[in-house]
């Protein structure tokens, strides 16, 4: 049994890789301020007494008591819809809170699994993206708060590597979707869904041949833990090579869920990607995980998700 600290943990896919270490047997303090993560994430785990909920800001700080086995951090806005709406609070926790991690860890000579993101990779001029493509991002636009943040998050994580012997574990995490997203959550899986089971237009930014790929959370939690027990530096792509169009996710839900919504388009934001699909080379061969759960099948999972929600 090991004692997780997870930073973020009330969020999605923090909620999920808490699930999980409790259903492996072991302990997990998840930290969370609960911007934009929720204690409904949690419910399941509130009253086990191998589960410790502490609400606090950990760009602020991080004062955890007792063994700490592992630091997993998971702490930022990761929807466009928060990150816009919270600009400084996303870089802060980039940088401040990443250093919070990194101190928690270092003080008790442990890994800490940053979680960064493809968003790393910006608008890409290589397809499909390599852990060694340098990225195209636009660093004074709209999406820079959370690029930059996680860039930045990747950067000073490596200087404590070179600098104070830190065990890093750098995960880029591709588009993920599946159950404990928010109704609200701004991002194109739930906002199909969402749309498709209320019988309303399905709103498509854009042409709709900008591409995704999808990963189920199962998926990504497991991938993720998997390099958090390496030795792993990375960074890693974690994420689904399988590759679609957004019009053919529209169409998709719409098969899935039986809905009649029709589709509209509206114009295309500011530096929207278009194109995301994650070489997983390193993956498979260093961590030996690929993901199992097809698209299809994990929207069929996502969709019985936020059915009784909306």
């Amino acid at each position: 049994m090991k004692r997780y600290v997870v930073a973020g943990g009330a969020g999605f896919v923090g909620s999920n890789a808490c699930l999980e270490l409790i259903r492996r047997g072991h302990r997990v303090v998840c930290v969370d301020n609960l911007a934009t993560g929720s204690l409904d994430n949690l419910d399941s785990l509130l009253d086990s007494d191998r589960f410790e909920f502490i609400e606090s800001d950990v760009s602020v700080g991080l004062a955890v008591k007792g063994a700490v086995d592992a630091v997993l951090n998971f702490a930022s806005p990761a929807s466009p819809k928060h990150y816009f709406r919270l600009p400084i609070e996303t870089l802060d926790v980039g940088s401040l809170g990443t250093r919070r991690c990194i101190e928690l860890a270092l003080a008790h000579d442990v890994p800490m699994l940053l979680a960064s993101t493809s968003e790393v990779y910006g608008d890409p001029l290589q397809h499909p993206q390599t852990e060694d493509y340098w990225g195209n991002v636009n660093p004074v636009g709209v999406r820079s708060v959370y690029d930059e943040a996680k860039r930045f998050a990747e950067a000073l994580t490596m200087a404590f590597v070179r600098e104070h012997g830190l065990k890093a574990r750098i995960a880029r995490i591709f588009n993920t979707y599946g159950p404990r997203m928010n109704v609200d959550d701004g991002r194109v899986v739930s906002n199909f869904i969402v749309q498709a089971l209320r019988g309303e237009p399905i709103t498509i930014y854009g042409d709709g041949s900008q591409t995704r790929s999808f990963c189920f959370v199962d998926d990504e939690v497991r991938g993720l833990l998997a390099l958090a027990d390496s030795d792993v530096v990375g960074p890693i792509n974690i994420g689904n090579p399988g590759e679609f169009t957004v019009t053919e996710l529209a169409g998709l839900v719409v098969e899935l869920t039986g809905s009649a919504s029709e589709v509209i388009h509206h114009a295309l934001p500011e530096d929207d990607p278009t194109q995301r699909r994650p070489d997983i080379t390193r993956a498979r061969e260093q961590l030996g995980w690929e993901p199992m759960i097809d698209l299809a099948e994990g929207l069929r999972r996502t969709i019985d998700w936020f059915r009784p929600l909306v």
